[in-house]
């Protein structure tokens, strides 16, 4: 049953139609989850901050090297979003 698993979970990797969940959208888990948005993936990112998860809906960033037309663009392309619903982890 575990290879079967396994298996499937590539296949999503492979085909970029794995969701990925990133808790934490500071310094490493902002970037990580841009990174998985602008490859191709479903980016679900969670904080218990909600400015920053205000600023970030809205096309904004905290993070200053980032710039905020990256954060944009993933937004826009509707493979990012960010919340402070954890019970959205399911």
């Amino acid at each position: 049953m575990t290879n079967v698993r396994a298996t499937e979970l590539m296949g999503k990797i492979r085909d970029r139609k794995a969701r990925v969940g990133i808790v934490g959208l500071g310094y490493v888990g902002l970037p990580l989850g841009l990174t998985f948005a602008e490859k191709g993936f479903e980016v679900l990112g969670f904080d218990v901050d909600r400015g920053k998860i205000d600023l970030l809906m809205a096309g904004g960033t905290y993070i200053v090297h980032l710039g905020a037309e990256r954060v944009k663009a993933a937004i826009d392309s509707k493979r990012f979003a960010a919340t402070t619903d954890f019970a959205r982890l399911a």
